[in-house]
């Protein structure tokens, strides 16, 4: 969750690298590097002798040590996949801290490492099959916060509310275990039935027609919401203790935004710059705020028990064991429900708007050339996939592209699809050895909380940024913005106060209707889309030709060497010649 930080303060600072990382369109559509040469990781682009022609340049003028079809010496690739591992933890591991108290699970509970290592391992299988079968493109694919909201709507329904602690501590194990899993198992189902809808949507080709009305007003709600909606999570682990929050939020603002280009003795080394604070800022500001925890809880500071305090949940640690392999149906087979099932629905087309947005941006990084159609309906067809895997394995959520591991291609002048192979090989060593995931779980909650603040806030500007398209002085557009945003969070506010408030007479459709209007992004996105689509407003007005132009949707390579890069690794000639002769 403070990891989650790293994902999203990877995602959090997916976006405040993201934003430092890569280049960005000007209003004249041209590129313009944006600090790119600000922040090198571990191996920069200097330090790295390339056995082709070192730092050139792609197609935008970016400089690029290895593209997307190079494959670096295998003791290069470990060494750059441990960055984009790095890069990714604290994303994939916040999300349990979230998660997890929502299932009615005490915070001591060994399972809670035993989710973390399902995450870690899902991702591992979900990124090594999309970048070798998938889009091609080197992305990281794992869970995201854009599940989290419709999880928390559903799990907010009269049968799912937890009972109260003194209830639960009554409890013999068996029955807190089993309170739990039924929760989870719920989710597991509606996550791998409404994936399915993903699935169809990339491997019918619909994604080429539908993307015309996924506008930048639809897209400004429902990335949005996802950070919005979460300020009452962040607000509840930040107020455990605010001294170490604020603490915890100044010390990443001062690492990601005041020192990046101020070296300091810290772990990160370039053969070139030296030693520098940028890109492992998050690891940096998490170990600073524990190991100033440890101090306080060393001298007694904060009393016993206290969240801030590093040894509330030691035994996890001893609790757990060293190794376990995550398999399909491990809390039970999952249930499906139709309330759970169309309330994420809006996690997966919340994903598959921000897949669509990634995928050219990507190419850029990687000095590839821009996605064709059919590798973006593969891409999403993967990615419903991988949701669907994860459902099944009982991860709780779902993948998606990590914006923050794209902010790494262009900060590293990495891109080639080998490295994110062995990234994906780390992953799935860690997914199977179970103490590390409990190490993530013992994180003082304050400093998650901290995180939460930046993270969140992050996600929400993300989504704001699709704003550069449309024209700001419409009112048609103001109108569109103000309500679909200002309307999402009061209907889910005041259904969260009034949980009976929808009666129908028939349980079911009370249940669906009350899943629906409690999900903001969804509800936000339904309405930008509807208004964007139905109030008249000139393609420039609605920002329909910059967006077009920048995400590349209507590009279809011309050049076989263009094709290739989006090719599957094997079979392509015999699959060529088949066509030839059916044509």
């Amino acid at each position: 969750m403070y990891f989650h930080i790293i994902r999203h303060s990877l995602r959090v600072i997916s976006h405040v690298q993201f934003i430092s990382a890569i280049s960005i369109m000007d209003d004249q559509k041209e590129f313009v590097n944006v600090n790119l040469n600000s922040s090198e990781f571990i191996l920069s682009s200097q330090s790295i002798e390339h056995n082709k022609n070192s730092n050139f340049k792609n197609n935008e003028g970016l400089s690029i040590t290895y593209g997307i079809d190079d494959n670096p010496p295998w003791y290069l690739c470990i060494f750059m996949a441990l960055q984009h591992y790095l890069t990714m933890i604290g994303a994939i591991v916040s999300i349990p801290f979230i998660l997890t108290p929502a299932l009615c699970m005490k915070e001591d509970d060994p399972a809670r490492g035993h989710i973390i290592s399902t995450m870690i391992f899902v991702t591992a299988i979900v990124t090594f099959i999309q970048v070798t079968f998938g889009c091609r493109l080197p992305i990281v694919q794992g869970g995201t916060i854009s599940f989290l909201v419709p999880t928390l709507a559903i799990l907010k329904l009269p049968q799912w509310r937890c009972p109260s602690m003194a209830s639960i501590n009554e409890m013999t194990s068996y029955d807190q275990e089993e309170l739990w899993k039924v929760r989870m198992r719920e989710l597991s189902g509606a996550i791998a039935v409404s994936a399915l809808f993903q699935v169809f949507l990339g491997y019918s080709g619909l994604i080429g027609k539908v993307v015309k009305y996924v506008t930048p007003l639809t897209i400004v709600p429902t990335v949005s919401l996802v950070g919005l909606s979460l300020f009452e999570n962040a607000a509840e682990s930040a107020s455990k203790h605010w001294g170490i929050s604020m603490g915890t939020i100044i010390l990443l603002t001062l690492f990601s935004q005041f020192l990046t280009n101020v070296k300091l003795p810290v772990p990160t080394y370039s053969k070139t710059n030296g030693f520098s604070t940028t890109k492992f800022n998050v690891l940096l500001t998490i170990t600073i705020m524990w190991i100033l925890c440890a101090l306080f809880t060393m001298y007694d500071y904060f009393p016993i028990g206290h969240p801030a305090r590093t040894d509330v949940k030691i035994r996890i640690i001893g609790d757990s064991s060293w190794f376990r392999v995550p398999y399909p149906g491990q809390w039970g087979w999952p249930t499906v429900s139709v309330a759970g099932v169309i309330g994420m629905l809006a996690g997966v087309l919340a994903c598959t708007v921000e897949s669509i947005s990634y995928y050219p941006t990507t190419a850029k990084m990687c000095g590839a050339p821009p996605p064709p159609i059919h590798a973006i309906n593969r891409g999403i067809g993967f990615e419903g996939l991988g949701t669907v895997f994860a459902g099944l394995m009982g991860s709780g959520n779902g993948t998606n592209t990590f914006g923050e591991n794209v902010g790494a291609i262009g900060v590293t002048k990495i891109g080639s699809r080998r490295v994110i192979q062995y990234a994906s090989a780390l992953m799935l060593i860690q997914g199977v050895v179970n103490k590390f995931g409990a190490v993530f779980i013992i994180i003082p909650e304050p400093i998650v909380g901290g995180m939460f603040c930046i993270m969140f806030g992050m996600i929400s500007a993300f989504g704001l940024s699709a704003l550069q398209y449309v024209q700001l002085n419409s009112s048609r557009n103001l109108y569109i913005i103000g309500f679909s945003m200002f309307f999402s969070l009061v209907l889910p506010k005041w259904l969260i106060a009034h949980p009976n408030a929808i009666q129908t007479g028939n349980e079911i459709l009370d249940s669906v209707l009350t899943v629906i209007c409690s999900t903001s992004i969804l509800v936000g996105g339904l309405i930008g889309c509807f208004l964007d689509n139905t109030i008249p407003g000139t393609p420039e007005e609605r920002g329909l030709i910059a967006w077009a132009n920048e995400m590349n949707l209507t590009s279809e390579p011309t050049t076989g060497e263009e094709t290739s890069t989006y090719d599957f690794p094997v079979g392509m000639k015999a699959l060529r010649k088949l066509v030839d002769e059916m044509d």
